[in-house]
């Protein structure tokens, strides 16, 4: 398994993870679910009217953080944006039951990707392990 599938596998264990932007000078976190890989790259999904869109607009950097089975994954990376019919497609594709509140076609759909990302792998029991992608 490769370093970004074993990090998707896990964030989808897991259901819930939490991301972390930045507002100005203020740290924001929220819970997000969706966890995808599409060419070779880990795709989350939001809209764009939502506030965390702006934040990445004007900041990218962004770290998502989750926990199950005893063990936690942190994230950190650039998150870019994908306006490709074919990048929001393959989300909704992957997570049906958001095409109740997304469309493809509809303007606030947004997909973003990762870019230089590394993720650790961390437990109370066993050293933390790093990996990039």
């Amino acid at each position: 398994m490769s370093n970004i599938e074993r990090v998707c596998s896990f964030l989808k264990e897991a259901g819930t993870y939490y991301l972390a932007t930045v507002d100005g000078d203020q740290p924001r976190v929220r819970p997000f679910g969706t966890a995808h890989i599409f060419e070779g790259k880990l795709y989350i999904q939001t809209g764009k009217i939502k506030p965390v869109s702006k934040q990445l607009a004007a900041n990218p950097k962004a770290e998502i953080c989750a926990f199950t089975g005893g063990q936690w994954i942190r994230v950190a990376g650039r998150l870019i944006n994908d306006d490709r019919l074919e990048a929001k497609e393959s989300m909704l594709d992957a997570y049906p039951n958001l095409k109740g509140m997304y469309d493809a076609k509809d303007d606030n759909t947004q997909v973003l990707y990762f870019e230089d990302a590394e993720a650790t792998f961390s437990s109370f029991t066993a050293p933390a392990e790093t990996v990039k992608f």
